[in-house]
């Protein structure tokens, strides 16, 4: 499975999605794009739909699309919802990380991963500070 949802992920996205304007929240998209700290930085958001490309699961009721450039960064990705002493967010489980800033906030893929060159990183991820 490219990526995965847990059952208390899944009841947060929809309890999410409801908030959203009507045809605003069709599928929870979850991408990766360059830049933070070490690299790449997640991105997850509600779109209307898929697009052309897009990689679609269905998990737990929750439509997820993936574009074709983050789909191997993702692949093996397991997304939980933590409600912790220290705050309440989205966990990603990703076994192609190979290291992450301090705070979490971006991350470092594996070398050996066959995906399109990635982009330089743009400075630090906002919440420590760049290396």
């Amino acid at each position: 499975m490219l990526v995965t949802l847990t059952e208390t992920a899944a009841a947060k996205v929809k309890e999410l999605a409801a908030e959203e304007p009507a045809g605003e929240a069709g599928v929870l998209r979850i991408a990766i794009q360059g830049g933070g700290c070490s690299g790449f930085q997640y991105e997850l958001g509600f779109d209307a739909e898929a697009r052309d490309g897009d990689h679609q699961i269905e998990a737990h009721g929750v439509t997820v699309v993936v574009d074709p450039f983050s789909a191997p960064y993702l692949a093996g990705t397991e997304i939980d919802f933590v409600d912790a002493l220290m705050g309440a967010g989205f966990a990603i489980n990703n076994p192609n990380v190979e290291a992450a800033c301090g705070c979490g906030s971006s991350f470092q893929a594996r070398d050996d991963i066959d995906a399109e060159p990635v982009p330089a990183p743009s400075g630090g991820c906002g919440s420590c500070a760049a290396a």
